[in-house]
């Protein structure tokens, strides 16, 4: 029996709040109890369009609706721009890895012509020419 009293009062609640509502101001155009009927048309017309208007928003707006020439001429030059950019961006990224990695070579060269000189200083047996061409074989 509770229940249908806390029903009762919340519907009750609901009604009382609903009505104070409806008095309210709307929250986009203030309701003036001493509007004119003009009034209310011109107020009309600065909110709705005509039906030929809408119409024709909508069917320059739709997503099937074919793009203009000048839109799509703005949207080929935005791609190919970034087209542009990335390529540079590429192209540079590349040139970059390319000169690390000839550095990193002729590094690596160095090295190994530095080690290749101690070994023969090292193994050099007086004779000429130097030991790798002049082996004894027994």
């Amino acid at each position: 029996m509770k229940w249908k009293q806390i029903v009762f009062l919340s519907c009750l609640g609901a009604v009382f709040i609903l009505t104070v509502m409806k008095e309210a101001e709307s929250a986009t155009i203030p309701v003036d109890k001493g509007i004119k009927a003009e009034d209310k048309e011109g107020m009309k017309r600065q909110v709705f369009v005509s039906e030929s208007e809408a119409s024709n928003f909508f069917k320059r707006r739709t997503r099937r609706s074919p793009k203009s020439r000048a839109e799509v001429m703005a949207e080929n030059r935005q791609r190919l721009a970034a087209d542009e950019r990335r390529k540079e961006y590429h192209e540079e990224q590349l040139n970059e890895w390319e000169n690390y990695v000839e550095e990193e070579q002729d590094e690596q060269y160095e090295r190994t012509r530095e080690k290749v000189e101690s070994w023969r200083q090292w193994h050099y047996d007086g004779l000429y020419p130097p030991y790798q061409y002049n082996r004894h074989i027994y």
